[in-house]
């Protein structure tokens, strides 16, 4: 019954993995490790962690649809954007973090979120292949790294960055304000996550957003998600393994 699933070769009753996905998908601010040992009355902290880890890797569908219509595409710094340093974009040691969410009349339809390596062409081009079905319209900044969109096949809308802030407003108001609660939520509920496991959270908090409104929906789904994903085993999730 649980073979091939996120339950693999558990030892836990299946009723527990219930709870635990019933709590994950519908506790709207998310639920740390610890609130999770202590709902489900487990012994072991590590028991809960690797559940939720379980759970989170389950959260992307393996053939989700794409973004459409109008979407909005930026990136950011986890811990801020160091705009004294030249051009906005380097590192400085922190994860960079592409954000691409639908134009939904003023509010924000479906999100998507990945780890970048850099602030390049190639790997912002290669984000918004993934994520947005082609010929979308992609409103950006003007950033140069988003200039080989529309050879890629979109309607690029580029802003130019001394217009981002108009009239007291973000030109990419989506975009700004889903990576500005991704990091309220990442040290609100986790108080920081490592790099090393980082994407899978950025999956977390995708599932949850795009799920706002319905989470029974999102408890159901991640039920159903669990069967179409390979098996994660404590040593993958610890080396931060996909």
């Amino acid at each position: 019954m649980t073979a091939g699933t996120v339950m693999h070769k558990t030892r836990l009753p299946l009723t527990l993995w219930f709870w635990a996905t019933y709590l994950v998908a519908t506790h709207g601010p998310g639920i740390s490790a610890l609130q999770l040992q202590r709902q489900l009355g487990v012994s072991r902290y590590e028991t809960a962690w690797t559940i939720l880890h379980k759970l989170r890797r389950a959260m992307v569908a393996p053939e989700r649809e794409p973004l459409t219509g109008e979407v909005e595409v930026d990136e950011g710094f986890l811990g801020g954007r160091d705009t004294d340093l030249r051009g906005g974009r380097q590192r400085d040691g922190k994860p960079l973090v592409g954000v691409a969410v639908e134009v939904r009349g003023n509010g924000s339809g479906r999100l998507r979120l990945q780890l970048l390596p850099d602030a390049s062409s190639r790997s912002l081009t290669s984000f918004v292949r993934t994520s947005i079905a082609t010929g979308a319209i992609v409103h950006t900044d003007g950033w140069q790294g988003y200039s080989g969109l529309r050879v890629a096949g979109f309607e690029h809308h580029s802003h130019k960055q001394r217009a981002r802030f108009v009239d007291r407003e973000w030109v990419l108001p989506r975009a700004h304000r889903a990576l500005s609660n991704l990091k309220t939520w990442l040290q609100g509920t986790h108080h920081g996550v490592s790099p090393q496991h980082l994407q899978v959270y950025l999956d977390e908090f995708v599932f949850r957003h795009n799920r706002r409104r319905t989470p029974l929906a999102g408890f159901q789904t991640l039920l159903g998600l669990g069967a179409f994903h390979e098996p994660t085993t404590y040593r993958q999730i610890t080396r931060g393994q996909p």
